[in-house]
């Protein structure tokens, strides 16, 4: 796998060791993280991921010493460091490495990942509605991409995959629709795109605010609603779009075959087409 990976001011080749028993992130979860993409030497809204990386950091008592803009160039200096037709996930992540229950904020440490990995091809994603939901924003830190959030989902698509899925709708504490496990999900009806709308129990994800806004300037009708399960399963289409995939079909919930629709399909020319903006070589 070619990567190269960034910390404590040093760039690697091979991932560093960071942390051991007594570190606050490997004991109590301090860790938090954001994903952006290259692609064919392309890197859109990678600054938009890193400030979201510091929102998600504060949301976590800690305390970065890096900047939104001091990220994104690390991260544009580690994909220019690989082959330009690669596809790439690119991890900025901080961490705390001391405190006992809450981590001392000053003791605040930085890394980078960035590394191969393949965009799924435009074949379309089978889901189910899982039986776990999206935690309250009382009842963990929703507003952060932590990672302590994150075997929840791992147990969700343990029992979608062993299903025959590949990936799930979740639902809020309330029971409407949230996301997907991996993604923020996407419906048609009528010609209208619709999403659900942000209350605090999953993010609003950097691909899906640049959705609503490419697909509003292209003109069609975006709306972010409170959405129900039926809403889901009744839709002309369903999509997702997320940083891994950027924009996937869905052609089967639960069991109804779908196909990818018009809308899907635009969504998906209109993100890479505004991500030639984005050349970095």
């Amino acid at each position: 796998m070619a990567a190269v990976f960034f910390h404590d001011g040093k760039w690697f080749d091979e991932q560093p060791m960071l942390v051991g028993p007594m570190n606050h992130a490997f004991w109590m979860s301090s860790v938090v993280f954001d994903g952006a993409r290259a692609f064919g030497g392309l890197v859109p809204d990678v600054k938009m991921h890193c400030e979201r990386l510091l929102v998600s950091a504060q949301n976590m008592l800690l305390e970065p010493a890096l900047e939104a803009g001091e990220i994104a160039d690390l991260c544009v200096e580690a994909v220019r460091k690989l082959p330009k037709e690669s596809e790439l996930y690119i991890r900025p992540m901080f961490y705390a490495e001391e405190g006992f229950i809450m981590p001392e904020g000053a003791s605040t440490k930085f890394v980078l990942a960035v590394y191969d990995s393949p965009m799924p091809e435009w074949h379309g994603i089978k889901v189910c509605l899982s039986s776990r939901r999206r935690p309250g924003r009382d009842q963990a830190p929703t507003t952060a991409k932590a990672s302590c959030l994150y075997p929840n989902s791992a147990l969700a698509l343990r029992d979608a995959n062993a299903r025959g899925f590949d990936n799930a709708v979740v639902l809020d504490p309330n029971g409407n629709v949230a996301e997907l496990l991996t993604a923020n999900l996407w419906i048609v009806k009528d010609g209208v795109a619709m999403t659900p709308a942000i209350n605090g129990t999953f993010l609003n994800g950097v691909t899906r605010q640049r959705m609503i806004q490419l697909l509003k300037d292209a003109g069609n009708d975006v709306q972010e609603v409170t959405m129900t399960w039926d809403d889901v399963a009744n839709a002309d289409e369903v999509f997702s779009t997320g940083n891994y995939g950027k924009v996937m079909p869905i052609v089967k919930v639960e069991g109804r075959d779908l196909q990818p629709g018009p809308i899907a399909t635009k969504a998906r020319d209109l993100y890479f087409d505004y991500a030639k903006d984005f050349q970095v070589f």
